[in-house]
């Protein structure tokens, strides 16, 4: 295990390592008792020797362990994961691919998965760069038969925000979702795909190819250790880290019964904003779009101005901006991820290249553009 965390002898990382690999996602027994006693003690108590110097390991600890009950209902699926072998099987591939094992200890953790409280990642299997799973990013999610419509929306929606400098998350399934990850690859832009089974498994096998250019520029992540399939259970598990992962959620086609409907009910528990795309009142692939707009108070979305909205990011510009358009076509010819020469920002605002250089001194003094050693980028306001 060292080769993916040098760590590895610290007893605390050793254990939350075992604890990943012995649960399923989601699992609040096991997040409630390792919240409470910590990774070591919580093994201790749930598969023998020392009980912490308690007489009754089975009870509370400061009324946070889980009930007696509930902990020997879950030993009975935990013990089944005991064997060695599997285990180092996974680690072994991981450290194959080079993918990375993050805990929530460790600075990369995005902390946003905080809010899933007792039902959080004990860890997450990633290959990429970890920090896409912390900036500030929108899940683009719908149906895997989408339709062209659906497909054009999410595609127009997942460039713009892309080269905006946001990060576009998603399931990497057929349809919306690997529609959006394609749309922020092409912008330059990043993303970051959150899987169902291993990073080491492509799923579904003809997304391999997107997901190699997705670990390039962002991130390949799951909960799940290598070599696990998925599974029903575990696309539905996944849903709630996409939607704690992302400021906002936006489904753009959703059947009645559509999986994606599941990670807008996630979004709107933790208090994440949710939008919803309209489409024909005669599409079965938009039912579930018309249902959040009517029942869960799903804000509609047409543009992506309306996800600025939603994320309650000002990109109107301040006042200088507003009493100058050349200033308004130079920074719409920014981008926040890909740094651009002056020759590009001229071609791509319509300016002289003499203009550019004047005027990207006064966005820089504004705060609405930044040099870099590749040229300029936009800044997120």
């Amino acid at each position: 295990m060292t080769r993916i965390r040098p760590d590895a002898t610290d007893p605390a990382v050793r254990d939350s390592v075992i604890w990943s690999l012995l649960v399923e996602p989601g699992d609040g027994v096991a997040g409630a008792l390792v919240g409470a006693m910590g990774p070591t003690e919580a093994l201790e108590v749930a598969f023998g020797g020392s009980h912490g110097g308690r007489d009754d390991p089975e009870g509370d600890v400061a009324g946070e362990r889980p009930a007696a009950a509930a902990l020997r209902d879950a030993r009975r699926r935990w013990a089944p994961r005991l064997a060695v072998e599997p285990h180092l099987g996974a680690l072994r591939t991981a450290a194959r691919i080079g993918a990375r094992l993050l805990l929530p200890r460790d600075a990369e953790w995005p902390v946003a998965l905080a809010d899933l409280g007792a039902h959080a990642p004990r860890a997450l299997w990633l290959r990429g760069d970890p920090a896409a799973l912390s900036e500030v990013g929108v899940a683009i999610v719908g149906a895997r038969a989408s339709s062209s419509y659906g497909e054009h929306v999410a595609g127009g929606l997942a460039g713009e925000l892309a080269g905006e400098g946001f990060v576009v998350f998603s399931g990497g399934a057929y349809g919306i979702d690997g529609t959006a990850h394609r749309a922020a690859l092409r912008a330059g832009g990043r993303t970051a795909a959150v899987l169902a089974g291993g990073v080491d498994r492509p799923y579904p096998s003809g997304h391999a190819q997107l997901f190699e250019r997705i670990v390039a520029s962002g991130a390949l992540v799951s909960e799940v250790p290598c070599g696990t399939a998925p599974t029903k259970w575990r696309f539905l598990a996944r849903n709630r880290v996409i939607s704690a992962l992302a400021r906002a959620t936006v489904v753009v086609e959703a059947g009645g019964r559509s999986g994606s409907l599941n990670t807008a009910g996630h979004a709107a528990e933790l208090g994440r904003p949710l939008g919803a795309v309209p489409g024909p009142i005669t599409s079965t692939t938009s039912a579930g779009c018309h249902r959040l707009l009517r029942d869960y108070d799903a804000r509609c979305i047409t543009s992506v101005a309306d996800v600025r909205e939603l994320l309650g990011v000002d990109r109107a510009g301040p006042p200088i901006m507003q009493e100058d358009p050349d200033l308004v076509r130079l920074a719409d010819a920014l981008n926040a991820r890909a740094a651009r020469s002056r020759s590009e920002l001229a071609q791509r605002s319509g300016l002289s290249e003499d203009r550019v250089e004047a005027l990207l001194g006064i966005l820089e003094l504004d705060g609405g553009a930044r040099r870099s050693e590749h040229g300029w980028l936009g800044v997120l306001r």
